[in-house]
């Protein structure tokens, strides 16, 4: 039984009388074939709901990515009055360009100089561009070469004003288009000035600011630099600096505003991104029963990253997927997998290929919870990224399942679904698919010709032979057994492609060779 949890030692807070630093995100995606997978989206879009170290002039940003969309300029807080502006000047047709500027010809050598007033002087330029009435010309600035300069400048301890003016300049670029705040996250070294500011003795006099006394806005941002500390896996955070930290999110996830409770869990989905050994890490900190339920929150902010901490719980060992499955989150995903952000449902179908990814007790959980033919109307009606999250989560169960679970998968009528998706483009999916519809032939056993009628009716075969034709070699050899193994027949004469080279000693395969003796009765 999970114990309730302790008083919160917040009183609920009002909003604040002035805005805080807006803060946005950064794209925090698919491992190995099969078995348990890290968080899957395409590295060339970006997530939204997460608070981001270097774009602190917005809140949650992003464009629709297979993880969600949200608040590029908008304060974390309230509407930053400042932030509004930016975005209406940016919205004035009129751009000023740097070619128009004076700082076209000699502006990077002058931002480089050894002369500390001309150095000075041309990173001061930059950032008056960058705040000018007119579209700043952020995209010249940005292609002129300037980020790099400008994160060497943060480092002249010896000149706190050429700091200041580059710190202002990147902080206008990074509060423009989410493509011009990921140019200011790659010209950085995150891990490396994370473990800097740690090395400095941050964190210890960071956390003494969480006590009931604490001003709302100003807990808000020690809330956020928190949540930037955990950021970054590779290398991801000090161990001690983990363990440090965990007790004090362990106390904020009570918290009643929403800005800080957001911000907490998106630390511990960070940390739990982390390996194994620091999923273990939360896990002990006892916080996972107080996670599980922030699945139905009614801020969608929170469902989010919720979702995305528990689901890297779940790329771990069957033991620590367990530890969430025994705090009932399963009877959270009815509503998560018909959730109106198909966001939503894709991290949610993701969620459950991992746990179908299990042992067979796991994978029984899903057929109980009766999430099973959910996960297949997603994969027949979901976007795309959804239908390939349906595919792995269908197709690991192929892999884990025992035949019963198998064959209550093929009633449930999973086989045209999977079969529609053979017709992508995307090679990933189609091996996924390929390797599901072999599992289950295997599985069936005598009862074969049952699943290969079913995969012939909704047109299967014919896509599995065209597949033989595919320029991955993995899927056109696996086409190749398929068709070889199972739908052969009478008919391989008719196509020359499809007979085996003969030898001295014969044809060199045997149709039957491969087939399970199994009975499987469906």
């Amino acid at each position: 039984p999970v114990s309730p949890p302790p008083p919160s030692p917040f009183l609920p807070g009002s909003p604040p009388a002035s805005p805080v630093l807006p803060r946005p995100s950064q794209a925090p995606v698919p491992p190995p074939r099969l078995s348990r997978r890290s968080r899957p989206p395409p590295p060339e879009e970006e997530d939204d709901e997460q608070p981001s170290a270097l774009t602190a002039m917005a809140e949650n940003s992003g464009l629709e990515n297979h993880r969600i969309k949200s608040f590029k300029n908008k304060g974390r807080d309230v509407e930053n009055k400042r932030d509004e502006h930016l975005l209406k000047k940016r919205n004035v047709p009129q751009e000023e360009s740097l070619e128009d500027s004076d700082a076209d010809s000699d502006f990077k050598a002058n931002a480089t100089s050894d002369n500390v007033v001309v150095q000075l002087s041309a990173v001061q330029a930059a950032r008056k561009l960058l705040s000018s009435d007119r579209n700043p010309p952020i995209d010249d600035l940005i292609k002129s070469g300037i980020l790099p300069i400008l994160v060497r400048c943060l480092e002249r301890d010896d000149n706190p004003s050429l700091q200041f003016e580059a710190a202002w300049a990147l902080t206008n670029i990074a509060s423009g288009t989410s493509a011009q705040t990921q140019a200011v996250v790659k010209s950085s070294d995150g891990p490396r000035c994370r473990d800097y500011v740690i090395s400095l003795g941050v964190v210890k006099p960071l956390l003494s600011f969480i006590n009931p006394s604490i001003p709302i806005t100003f807990l808000r941002n020690v809330t956020w630099v928190i949540v930037n500390l955990c950021r970054n896996k590779d290398p991801p955070p000090p161990m001690e600096t983990v363990q440090e930290i965990l007790p004090a999110l362990c106390v904020l996830i009570y918290h009643t505003d929403i800005n800080i409770l957001v911000d907490t869990v998106w630390a511990l989905s960070y940390l739990t991104d982390g390996g194994n050994e620091q999923i273990q890490m939360v896990i002990d900190s006892g916080v996972v029963p107080f996670l599980v339920p922030l699945l139905s929150h009614q801020d969608v902010k929170v469902q989010t990253a919720a979702l995305r901490a528990v689901g890297n719980i779940v790329t771990g060992t069957d033991e620590q997927t367990q530890v969430v499955l025994n705090c009932d989150v399963l009877s959270h995903f009815p509503n998560l997998l018909t959730h109106p952000k198909e966001k939503i449902n894709k991290e949610a179908v993701w969620f459950l290929s991992n746990i179908t990814a299990g042992n067979q007790q796991q994978v029984q959980a899903v057929i109980d919870a009766g999430l099973i033919p959910m996960i297949i109307h997603q994969l027949a009606k979901g976007d795309f990224g959804t239908q390939k999250e349906a595919a792995w989560a269908i197709s690991n169960l192929t892999i884990s399942g025992r035949k019963d679970q198998v064959e209550f998968l093929v009633e449930q009528n999973v086989i045209p679904p999977f079969c529609s998706l053979l017709s992508v483009k995307d090679s990933q999916v189609l091996q996924v698919v390929l390797d599901g519809l072999k599992n289950v032939l295997i599985m069936a056993g005598d009862e074969a010709s049952t699943i290969g009628e079913i995969i012939e009716e909704c047109g299967g075969v014919e896509k599995i032979e065209n597949l033989q034709q595919h320029e991955n070699e993995d899927i056109y050899k696996l086409a190749f057994e398929i068709i070889d193994q199972y739908f052969a027949g009478d008919d391989i004469d008719e196509d020359p492609s499809l007979i085996p080279e003969a030898t001295q000693a014969g044809f060199s395969f045997d149709p039957t060779s491969n087939m399970q003796s199994k009975e499987f009765n469906f």
